[in-house]
């Protein structure tokens, strides 16, 4: 049998290689430290399980819910945007719930792209960016984002280049993999980037929260016209541990949030709806417990970067995500990264991501995920300091 269309225009998944190898070396009875999935390792905030299983009691519940989520999750999720940013959004016709960021990104991919439509994604990026376009049946067009060139330059070169004109504009501050942070301004020119361009722009906000030494990041929507172009995706996946849950948010322009809906209610009926009324409470109680998650993200960066300095790299201390971008020692580079990320496993007992996953512009790096406690992290970096020698 012919292997399936979509399915073969999906590129190997180089995650699983890496994910194949600690479990083989855990089966053995191997203690690898894994600092490879952004898979956040402390528990939901008490006051949202609690909300859940009094939710999850009532029969009611049970049934099926909303595809674009009920109207209360909505609202709050309005509330949410006006309390931090100022922007004032119809919670009818301007949100919309989703069963976790990814599938808000694939499904609205699907929604507005039609086959050989181009989009504009950042290389290397979060995975589900160019693989929802893949999906769609859209031409990527990937644009490199590398500390050696002006993204904003490569991406103007990239969309003046192209043919037939790119539709669709995928971004992500602070950015993963590469943690790279933008101010107000970044926005002001992709709005006007965009207007110039007739394209629409994505913005993953999944790490709205995950900042840090006094820098504020951006909203998108917060820059005047931006609706006017684009949404906004947001996820309680990391602001409130909240990742196995699967709940985000679609926000902004009423067009594209109408085809993503009218989409999902072809496909979903929502998230279970005790998972919605939990995610109320999230957002409008005390936020406290992000600030608490925030700091305790921190801590963990401080270790391992003034760690990994200590012994011999040269990474720098990110400003945002829940991760840190190193570059490969320079004893190590030409193994390449994924490589380079087996030896780690196989020698220093420690996972992390290869770059190359990423997209060819990671080539060169590893990412570190800050999902073990300050002690796990000092011991893979024991491990690290033996590989160096």
């Amino acid at each position: 049998m012919d292997e399936f269309y979509r399915i073969k225009r999906l590129p190997p998944y180089v995650f699983a290689i890496v994910n194949d190898l600690k479990t083989k070396a855990r089966a053995r009875g191997e203690d690898v430290i894994d600092l490879g999935m952004g898979n956040p390792d402390m528990p939901t905030p008490k006051h949202i399980v609690d909300k859940l299983v009094e939710a999850a009691k009532n029969p009611k519940n049970h049934r099926y819910s909303a595809s674009r989520g009920i109207t209360r999750l909505r609202v709050a999720m309005a509330k949410w945007y006006r309390d931090r940013y100022k922007v004032d959004l119809n919670p009818d016709s301007e949100v919309i719930a989703t069963i976790g960021a990814k599938e808000g990104m694939a499904h609205l991919a699907l929604a507005v792209l039609q086959p050989g439509d181009g989009a504009l994604v950042p290389n290397p990026t979060y995975p589900i960016h160019s693989y929802s376009v893949v999906i769609a049946d859209g031409d990527l067009r990937s644009v490199p984002l590398t500390p050696d060139g002006d993204f904003f330059a490569r991406l103007q070169e990239t969309a003046r280049l192209a043919w037939p004109k790119a539709k669709l504009l995928i971004l992500s501050f602070p950015h993963n993999p590469t943690t790279m942070c933008v101010d107000r301004d970044f926005f002001v020119k992709v709005v006007d980037f965009a207007r110039e361009h007739r394209l629409m722009v994505v913005h993953d906000f999944a790490y709205a929260d995950f900042t840090f030494d006094g820098y504020q990041p951006p909203s998108f929507l917060e820059v005047p016209g931006a609706r006017e172009v684009g949404v906004e995706i947001f996820s309680t996946s990391k602001s409130y541990n909240m990742a196995g849950w699967r709940l985000g948010f679609v926000c902004g322009n009423s067009r594209m949030i109408a085809a993503l809906a009218r989409i999902k209610s072809y496909l979903d009926y929502g998230a279970f709806q005790p998972i919605q009324i939990a995610g109320i409470v999230a957002l409008e109680a005390d936020q406290k417990c992000v600030a608490e998650i925030v700091d305790l993200h921190r801590k963990r960066r401080d270790v391992l970067v003034d760690g990994l300095n200590k012994i011999g790299w040269n990474v720098a201390k990110p400003k945002g995500t829940m991760f840190v971008w190193a570059p490969i020692p320079d004893a190590f580079r030409s193994l390449g990264s994924l490589e380079f990320s087996k030896l780690l496993i196989q020698e220093a007992k420690v996972a992390v991501s290869p770059g190359i996953g990423f997209g060819e512009y990671g080539e060169g790096y590893v990412r570190f995920a800050l999902v073990e406690n300050e002690q796990r992290i000092r011991q893979a970096l024991r491990g690290l300091k033996q590989l160096s020698r």
